[in-house]
């Protein structure tokens, strides 16, 4: 069968098998066929070297952690042929630290926590993938063109749980959002501040293409060019950019009792100069809280689902700007700049 691999560390070590072994039944009795994977970059950073690592005794990793396919069979009878499916990337560490053993190994203590297609577990890069019933979940059918959207909306969904949660510490009714970046996240978290009656603001560089039309669409207002031009203080600011100065801008951009989420992931090496006693001194006197958030459980990909299930299947189809076959499978890790999502598709 195909799969796309690489070899952990090396760059430009991008391939497609044609020859790849059949899964394993170690890795799961619940058979899948591949329809698709999604494509962000964590996959770019595994392509280029800077990231990644084979499963123990291999050399190579199959990529694809935002996964979509069908189940082809399950013995145990928790899902049945037919079915549209995701699978869970993380998986728990083997100790377990307390959080693991709990079912809540997106905060692993330890690090010695999985992940398919990124750390020590094969992904979902090819035509066929097994997977533990714990770790499959379930789609609605209808939402077959975009369910490799379940993915990072999960980590949006853990976001959005983490900011209700550190809300409730006192009596807090929160209105407005400023999401900052338009990218697959930053749209996303949108989305489900959209589904919760927010007052959305998005900000972004592009001034151009289909980027402010899709967050106008949620009926949110759309903002281009620097942090400082958006006239508002938010009740919640959802980074998603990792961009070091918009990152430092969004903390003082929050409102009092404002809760600003950190879900970018910023790059190494870049030094800026930030006067650190004025920002403490706001986050102080303001009560604000700012945090990081990253991966999901299984909780969150449940509240996934049933974001995705109810948002407007338009909408979600309008954020994947390009499919590329298996065939052409290099151009799919070949970033343009025009894109949002770009999906390998198993099925052309």
């Amino acid at each position: 069968m195909r799969a796309v691999t690489v070899t952990p560390g090396t760059p430009n070590s991008l391939r497609l098998v044609d020859d790849h072994p059949e899964p394993p039944v170690e890795e799961g009795p619940i058979l899948v066929e591949a329809l698709a994977v999604g494509i962000c970059g964590t996959d770019q950073e595994i392509v280029g070297g800077s990231y990644g690592e084979a499963p123990p005794g291999e050399s190579t990793l199959v990529l694809g952690h935002e996964s979509l396919g069908r189940v082809l069979e399950d013995p145990g009878g928790t899902l049945r042929p037919g079915d549209l499916v995701a699978g869970i990337v993380r998986h728990p560490d083997p100790v377990p630290c307390p959080n693991c053993a709990v079912g809540e190994w997106d905060m692993c203590r330890n690090g010695r926590y999985t992940e398919r297609g990124i750390k020590a577990l094969p992904g979902f890069a090819r035509d066929r993938w097994r997977v533990r019933p714990e770790f499959a979940v379930r789609l609605d059918p209808a939402l077959a063109p975009v369910g490799m959207l379940l993915e990072p909306t999960s980590v949006v969904a853990k976001a959005w749980e983490q900011i209700d949660r550190i809300g409730a510490r006192a009596e807090w009714q929160p209105r407005t959002v400023l999401v900052t970046g338009a990218g697959p996240i930053g749209l996303l978290a949108a989305l489900l501040a959209a589904q919760r009656g927010h007052v959305v603001h998005v900000l972004d560089l592009a001034t151009s293409g289909p980027k402010p039309e899709l967050v106008r669409a949620l009926g949110a207002t759309y903002h281009s060019g620097s942090i400082g031009q958006v006239d508002l203080a938010p009740d919640v600011v959802v980074e998603c950019t990792g961009a070091p100065t918009v990152v430092l801008d969004a903390m003082r951009k929050a409102g009092p009792d404002g809760i600003v989420c950190l879900t970018g992931v910023s790059s190494r090496g870049r030094t800026i100069t930030v006067d650190a006693g004025a920002l403490n001194r706001e986050l102080v006197l303001e009560n604000n809280v700012v945090f990081g958030s990253v991966n999901a459980n299984r909780r969150h990909w449940e509240l996934a689902a049933e974001a995705l299930a109810r948002a407007d299947r338009s909408w979600l189809a309008a954020l994947i700007t390009r499919r590329v076959p298996v065939a052409t499978y290099s151009q799919a890790y070949t970033a343009t700049g025009d894109d949002i999502k770009v999906v390998l598709d198993f099925t052309a």
